[in-house]
């Protein structure tokens, strides 16, 4: 893999991630938050597909290196759900 695909490939990531943020209204975090979430989502995702027995509807091809978009944005929507639920959240002063 090459320099240009890496950075190609963390664009994805972090799209995915940003899309998975927005749906499951996620708002800490900035754009490495979202580029991490992008690979776990994929890692989760693909996970998740070869145990449902689901296919890859879109792959994208960086050099060897495949990157499943949709199953990256299911997957990253669940774990920002779980983080979700694992964070305590602050309230204001009463």
């Amino acid at each position: 893999m090459t320099i240009g695909e890496f950075l190609l490939f963390l664009c994805v990531a972090g799209i995915c991630g940003s899309i998975a943020q927005s749906l499951a209204g996620y708002s800490r975090g900035g754009c490495l938050i979202a580029i991490l979430l992008g690979f776990i989502g994929a890692l989760v995702g693909q996970k998740l597909a070869r145990v449902l027995d689901m296919p890859e509807p879109v792959v994208i091809r960086f050099g060897s290196e495949s990157f499943p978009l949709i199953w990256s944005i299911v997957g990253a929507t669940l774990a920002v759900v779980v983080l979700n639920l694992l964070t305590v959240r602050r309230r204001g002063r009463d």
